[in-house]
């Protein structure tokens, strides 16, 4: 008997996997066919802390062709192999066996294809997306690229999808399909900013400090940067537009270009008095002394408002440059 058979408590491996799934927790029937209770005993040493000596056990001591054998049983069926990743013990042992083999690489590729959208926005599973992306070779790597681009917007507005394609873009060392990706946010940077899951993803690939990227964002965010910059995760995408010499000209010009008023109501305000001040201090370090006095002569006659308020910082500021 296989040293795979073995570990999986003498249950013989036989081609194809039930399609009664067990979710966690689940307890199998009396009557549970011999396949159920192969499903039941591959779904515990994958998912269970308990599991985890035996299934490293599994990977010491299996040859290729077991190992190819075990990834079979694991894909054969889309949702008992959803069961699995959505699991954290799950997860981390499916990407210990991605890059095994090409033979395993194989047969978990058209699984995690089957179920894109579902593996990639979920909370664990999508660290085998991530995974996948690092190790298998590059002609499936672009098939996963385009499903990346085809959900790319659904994915980044998802509280656990633009965690997995931040990362998938950080990696990414294909050019082309890199800027592809970097062109999908930057087009839709208004839409994205404006979500509250989309916004880190646009947050991301400024902190890239990729110019050509960083200055579409800017294209798409241009008349909106005031407004962004009274909510929260706005502001922290403008103060990130500002570190950048072409984008930093797009949103101090909109912030002279606005009513007095509303600069005021902007610099008193608890998240965009940080965006003001950083205009301050970005245009004074960067010698742009057209933009920075252009600031200073529009909010000195407001100082006084500022005060008692979250502007304090910005007086402070004011003054000290007189």
């Amino acid at each position: 008997m296989s040293t795979m058979s073995n570990a999986l408590q003498h249950i013989p491996f036989s081609k194809g996997v039930s399609g009664s799934i067990p979710p966690p927790g689940f307890a199998p029937r009396s009557s549970s066919t011999v396949a159920d209770t192969r499903s039941n005993s591959l779904f515990n040493v994958m998912t269970s802390g308990k599991g985890l000596a035996q299934f490293k056990d599994i990977i010491s001591k299996s040859d290729r062709k077991e190992l190819q054998l075990m990834a079979s049983l694991l894909t054969s069926d889309s949702d008992y192999f959803m069961e699995v990743v959505r699991n954290i013990n799950g997860s981390r042992r499916v990407q210990k066996l991605l890059g095994i083999s090409d033979a395993v690489d194989a047969l978990f590729y058209p699984a995690i294809l089957r179920r894109f959208y579902h593996v990639v926005t979920d909370k664990y599973a999508s660290y085998v997306v991530i995974r996948a992306m690092l190790v298998f070779d590059q002609k499936k790597q672009y098939v996963m690229y385009e499903h990346l681009l085809h959900h790319a917007l659904d994915i980044a507005r998802n509280q656990y999808g633009c965690i997995a394609l931040n990362e998938v873009i950080t990696d990414a060392d294909d050019p082309f399909y890199r800027n592809l990706l970097l062109d999908v946010v930057a087009r839709n940077a208004l839409y994205l900013s404006n979500d509250p899951s989309g916004n880190f993803v646009v947050q991301h690939v400024l902190a890239l400090y990729d110019l050509r990227c960083t200055h579409n964002v800017g294209v798409s965010l241009h008349g909106h940067c005031v407004d962004l910059s009274f909510k929260k995760y706005g502001s922290y995408i403008v103060e990130k537009l500002l570190d950048t010499e072409e984008s930093m000209a797009v949103v101090v010009v909109e912030l002279l270009e606005c009513e007095r008023g509303r600069l005021t109501r902007l610099a008193r305000n608890e998240f965009g008095s940080f965006v003001v001040v950083k205009a301050l201090k970005i245009t004074q370090g960067m010698n742009r002394v057209d933009l920075f006095r252009g600031l200073v002569q529009k909010l000195m006659p407001v100082r006084h408002l500022l005060v008692r308020s979250r502007g304090s910082n910005i007086v402070n500021f004011l003054e000290s440059t007189i």
